[in-house]
């Protein structure tokens, strides 16, 4: 063996190309950044299945990773990753005391990871992290992982798998905040109305313009900002001009993730109006950053402060109004899931201690 240390190998569709990537899978990243820093000892190796679109192994803050630039391909190129993939996790396991896979996402990573670890005798836990608990996922009927190798990001996610599919995760481990990522705080907060993530047909950020036109009628200078770019962007533009906003909305684009939270500590309000979302970690972010959440979407059965569930979009901008209007509302940062704890329920189901 190289290594006399445990290694925890993760397998994941996407991962950063560079340490300068920040817009990739930024709460991964962040998961597997805090692991190395909690458990320094711990070798961590990461197989990425799709993105970056390279063949090759590199460093990444001290974190080995490999990318295999499978590019969604379906047919003979699946087949053949898949065979490119286990003969690296074989490479792996014989130069490494494996102490256990963890998959991001019941897909294809699911199904790589299951098939290895079944006949290695290695411990394998699949975390579930949003649309992959639908009906529609045929890895799961395929897979068939039993309970107690299933991780929901939710609580949400936990009862819509148990309800869609049959069989309940046996573990929640929400996803985490780490107060590193927030630097230089900005005290002004000259956003009234604030909302991030990709510009999709599943997010239904017409709603956050429809909500901002309605605000509006009574805050005639509502100021508001949608980050983001994707197919949607042409439709938003022409909703804005259609409403009148021009003057109260700015399309920011795709920014950066360390600007994403820079603009979110001057947001007031955070609207998060998607339809499904297995957490949504935008929302723990904008609570951090100070800001007020509203959303159509409940992670988990308690109440998360400052964290309002409406259940349409009337509702939505009733709530930002009475936010808004009332002098009395706090705009303060809140930590209801540090990082931290998300790294030590994952490493404890490894048996790794730092």
């Amino acid at each position: 063996m190289n290594s006399e240390n445990d290694t925890l190998v993760i397998l994941t569709p996407g991962f950063p190309g560079s340490e300068g990537d920040t817009t990739c899978l930024p709460m991964q990243q962040r998961l597997v950044r805090t692991i190395k820093e909690n458990f320094p000892s711990l070798d961590i190796i990461v197989l990425s299945f799709q993105y970056p679109y390279l063949k090759e192994t590199y460093k990444w803050f001290d974190i080995t990773v490999s990318s295999f630039n499978g590019k969604n391909k379906g047919g003979l190129a699946r087949l053949w990753l898949r065979r490119v993939l286990n003969a690296r996790l074989k490479e792996i396991s014989q130069n490494n005391k494996i102490a256990g896979i963890l998959s991001f996402w019941h897909g294809e990573c699911a199904w790589v990871g299951k098939k290895f670890t079944g006949k290695n005798n290695i411990r394998h836990y699949c975390w579930i992290l949003g649309q992959d608990a639908k009906k529609g996922n045929k890895y799961i009927k395929y897979l068939r992982l039993k309970e107690n190798e299933l991780i929901a990001l939710s609580d949400f996610i936990q009862n819509e798998f148990e309800i869609n599919h049959g069989t309940r995760p046996q573990f929640v481990i929400p996803p985490g905040i780490d107060a590193k990522q927030f630097v230089n705080p900005i005290k002004a907060k000259d956003i009234d109305i604030i909302a991030a993530g990709s510009l999709i047909p599943l997010k239904q950020y017409e709603f956050f313009i429809i909500t901002i036109a309605e605000i509006k009628k009574q805050m005639p200078g509502i100021k508001a900002m949608l980050i983001g770019d994707g197919p949607e962007k042409n439709k938003l533009k022409t909703l804005i001009t259609a409403y009148g906003l021009e003057s109260n909305i700015i399309l920011a684009g795709e920014l950066s993730h360390p600007e994403v939270l820079q603009c979110m500590q001057r947001g007031k309000v955070f609207l998060h109006p998607s339809s499904y979302e297995g957490f949504g970690v935008v929302c723990i972010e904008a609570l951090y950053a100070g800001c007020q959440v509203i959303s159509f979407c409940r992670p988990m059965n308690r109440d998360i402060q400052h964290w309002h569930i409406v259940h349409d979009q009337a509702a939505m901008a009733q709530k930002a109004i009475d936010i808004l209007k009332n002098p009395e509302s706090l705009y303060k940062s809140l930590t209801p899931f540090p990082m931290g704890d998300t790294v030590k329920k994952m490493m404890a189901l490894f048996g790794v201690r730092g």
